[in-house]
């Protein structure tokens, strides 16, 4: 099982999306500090995932949910998530 992934820095509230096959490990990697190009936004937060039975199909998905359309359609189905976030801020 492959997994698509959303994180969200608690810091700058920016998202990171990525694909793994271990998601439990590729987080702590993250939020260690291990993955240069996330270190300088640490702590992050686990918001979004996805299932895949392919690492072609996890690919795939991550790229489209980079895309401008992939971005809105997070946004609309973390909107509860994010209204919350933006109140307690």
């Amino acid at each position: 099982m492959y997994y698509v992934y959303v994180l969200q820095s608690l810091k700058d509230r920016k998202f990171y999306t990525g694909f793994t096959d271990d998601l439990e490990r590729r987080v702590k990697e993250h939020n260690n500090g291990d993955e240069p190009s996330t270190r300088p936004r640490i702590p992050f937060g686990l918001v979004y995932i996805e299932g895949c039975l392919s690492k072609k199909d996890a690919v795939a998905r991550e790229k489209q949910l980079k895309t401008g359309r992939g971005k809105k359609y997070l946004r609309d189905r973390l909107r509860y998530y994010l209204e919350a976030w933006n109140k307690g801020a």
